[in-house]
């Protein structure tokens, strides 16, 4: 594909990573190691909004307290596997926790439900799965005990990563103003990098994230958010019909970042 650097960032784990290192020193392709990890936003609503952070660990691996932090969630996210099979066989959807492992593997989470749900054609389309039983306010909704945003950022920089906020258009924040205010706090609490390069963002979204990176002297990031299979409309490295292109120099500026004591020191205690 012509790709010069991969940044791996798979959900909740650093498995993915570690088995692509050696293919990736006899490739000749530069591997960056790094996690998106499920967070809740603290913003007064009774489940709280679900955010996604990134850590990015360009000096290295990820230390040996956050993998056992990672091992902490994938536990909880394990429980919650099982309660949203008891929740989804109550409202008499018939499937097995096996069914949904054998896609999901040891990751399994949220769209390997919707592809099961598809496989037993309870539903059409992924979409679907999540919008009838597996969204926030779908019928089989339930709740994961995630990490706290703020808790995610502060656990990263303890790691020796990079916290960067991934794909910010999901905020769903649609007055500037609030969605400005927003990143502040976080920049407050260590944030170091905003994802300005997404297969969900527009062009102008791509300006706006630009000059907000600016203001706050975030690292700039991006990525496809290639999912395979769960998310099939987006291509490694290229997002949705072409519309992602990173520069090698962000990865310069990245690691740059690193190295500067606003994105490694959280700005209030």
């Amino acid at each position: 594909m012509g790709l010069e650097a991969l940044g791996i960032s798979d959900h909740d784990t650093l498995d993915g990573y570690d088995e692509a290192v050696p293919l990736a020193r006899d490739l000749g392709v530069e591997l960056v190691c790094g996690i998106e990890i499920s967070t809740k936003l603290s913003d007064g609503s009774p489940r709280g909004k679900t955010v996604h952070l990134l850590g990015y660990f360009l000096s290295g691996h990820a230390s040996a307290g956050f993998r056992t932090w990672m091992k902490e969630l994938h536990d909880a996210r394990r429980d919650r596997n099982l309660r949203l099979i008891d929740k989804l066989q109550s409202v008499g959807v018939d499937i097995r926790l096996e069914e949904v492992v054998a896609i999901g593997r040891n990751m399994t989470a949220r769209p390997h439900f919707a592809q099961a749900l598809v496989a037993k054609g309870y539903v059409k389309t992924l979409q679907e799965a999540f919008d009838v039983y597996l969204d926030e306010s779908a019928r089989a909704f339930v709740t994961h005990e995630s990490p706290s945003l703020a808790e995610s950022i502060r656990k990263t920089l303890e790691g020796g990563g990079l916290p960067v906020l991934a794909h910010p258009v999901r905020l769903g924040r649609k007055d500037p103003r609030q969605e400005e205010e927003l990143i502040a706090a976080q920049v407050d609490q260590g944030l170091g990098g905003i994802e300005v390069y997404h297969s969900d963002h527009s062009p102008q979204d791509v300006e706006r994230y630009k000059g907000l990176a600016r203001r706050f002297g975030l690292a700039i990031t991006g990525g496809s958010d290639f999912h395979g299979a769960a998310k099939p409309h987006v291509a490694l490295g290229t997002g949705k019909n072409g519309n992602v292109s990173v520069p090698l120099s962000v990865l310069d500026h990245m690691r740059a970042a690193m190295t500067s004591s606003s994105a490694l020191t959280p700005r209030s205690s």
